[in-house]
């Protein structure tokens, strides 16, 4: 779309017989992935976080680009990988907040309207707003399913949004299409009792963080009834797993946890769409937060594997 400007991240050199994800990603027109970059840190800046995620897209796809294929299912891997469009990023900071969302959810809507899959790059988690909006602008319901060490259900600031609002906004939309908010990996001391009250008064679902196992996740999923998009942000992780975040968390999730969350969300063919928020170059060490974003992809594809769509 000419809203998003190509990546400027270059695919590996690499030998015919050692394929990376840069090299097999689709050039087709029916891809049944498609990836894009919200590069986006304003909605962060305005909830008094630490700026830079807006630099996220590209320093994840620099990871991302190399990973090779599961060498236990290379073809079909390759084949999930080939199917996957990376379509560019939209620069999110050039537009006033709410402008940029409703850009996303533009792009968000064509993808669900073509049966395709959106996966998202952000940007602060704002992101997940504009990610929502996609739902909104194709009339579609919605189960919300959050992976975060925030509610994110903070009111709006002076009648604006912000990296801790979305959730709270897509409650509270008068279309009512978030039909359930689920979020998991919630930290006691940084969940204050406003909060707490208002997803008790919404009839929300919560995890807090020390109640996680690969079990509760493979649960979580298993009782979403409708359409579920995911929205993965790497605060809930913990801060010596993921330094390179907008808000850090101490005592958050392992990384084992987080990409099965990940895998899981693959693999359950009710998730429509996904978006991974928070990672901020800034603060990163030697990439480590930029590739767990990358590894976390990976996993979602493979997961993507149990699908009726890896078959086709």
């Amino acid at each position: 779309m000419s809203s998003f400007q190509p990546a400027k991240v270059a695919k590996p050199e690499t030998s015919e017989n050692d394929p990376r994800f840069g090299n097999l990603i689709s050039t087709g027109s029916s891809p049944k992935i498609r990836l894009c970059g919200f590069c986006s840190d304003n909605g962060v800046a305005r909830n008094n976080g630490r700026i830079g995620a807006a630099a996220a897209p590209d320093e994840i796809r620099k990871y991302l680009y190399k990973l090779t294929p599961d060498p236990g299912q290379i073809k079909r891997f390759s084949s999930i990988m080939a199917n996957v469009s990376d379509e560019g990023n939209l620069d999110a900071n050039a537009l006033p907040l709410d402008q940029a969302q409703e850009k996303l959810g533009n792009w968000v809507s064509d993808c669900l309207e073509q049966k395709q899959i959106p996966v998202i790059l952000g940007g602060g988690h704002e992101t997940a707003f504009g990610h929502f909006s996609g739902y909104i602008k194709s009339q579609k319901k919605v189960q919300i399913l959050n992976w975060d060490a925030h509610a994110d259900v903070r009111p709006l600031k002076e009648n604006k949004p912000h990296s801790g609002s979305p959730f709270r906004q897509a409650l509270e939309h008068s279309g009512g299409f978030c039909e359930k908010y689920v979020v998991a990996g919630l930290q006691r001391h940084s969940l204050s009792a406003a909060h707490y009250e208002y997803l008790q008064k919404q009839n929300c679902e919560w995890y807090f963080s020390g109640e996680v196992s690969k079990l509760l996740i493979e649960r979580i999923y298993g009782r979403f009834t409708g359409d579920v998009m995911v929205t993965m942000d790497m605060d809930v992780l913990d801060q010596s797993v993921a330094p390179g975040v907008s808000a850090p968390a101490t005592n958050g999730l392992s990384l084992d946890l987080w990409l099965h969350a990940a895998f899981c969300a693959g693999a359950n063919p009710k998730v429509l769409s996904l978006d991974i928020s928070e990672m901020n170059p800034e603060f990163d060490r030697d990439g480590q937060t930029a590739r767990v974003a990358a590894l976390t992809i990976w996993h979602f594809l493979k997961g993507l594997l149990r699908r009726p769509v890896a078959e086709k």
